[in-house]
């Protein structure tokens, strides 16, 4: 059960960090306060490190992870692009990557919850992640 539930929370912080990588490329090049881009870079730069943590234990437990859902993908690309379709300012980036971390920090809070015999330095490392999109919320609180 041990082994079981730490591949699933693995296997869920890897598409979840996929996500958020995949989001802030979505908007990061439309930006346009340095700061605000700077903000985006460096998160973007943290979950990098976290995704070669988590895809050197799924080697080391013989797992490709998991990319994420296309319906949840398709979703938030469809809606990132209508949002700054009708208004491209920092303020709606602001918004929707607000709006994405709080989904990814529930998210990845339910998964921390029903894999609770996950081995701790998957549990740690889902707490990171918890831990840099909630920073991330707060950091671009400004933007708002």
């Amino acid at each position: 059960m041990i082994e079981q539930d730490t591949i699933k929370l693995l296997r869920e912080c890897d598409a979840g960090i996929k996500m958020g990588v995949s989001s802030i490329d979505d908007v990061l090049s439309m930006a346009r306060d340095v700061g605000f881009r700077t903000l985006l870079k460096e998160c973007k730069d943290e979950h990098a490190k976290l995704q070669s943590e988590i895809e050197e234990l799924l080697t080391e437990y013989g797992d490709e992870g998991k990319d994420p859902n296309p319906m949840a993908k398709g979703m938030s690309w469809f809606k990132t692009n209508v949002k700054l379709g009708l208004n491209d300012s920092d303020k709606t980036i602001a918004s929707l990557m607000t709006d994405g971390c709080n989904m990814g920090v529930k998210s990845l809070n339910r998964y921390l919850n029903q894999y609770e015999a996950a081995e701790e330095k998957v549990k740690d490392i889902t707490k990171r992640l918890i831990n840099l999109e909630e920073k991330l919320t707060v950091d671009i609180r400004d933007y708002l």
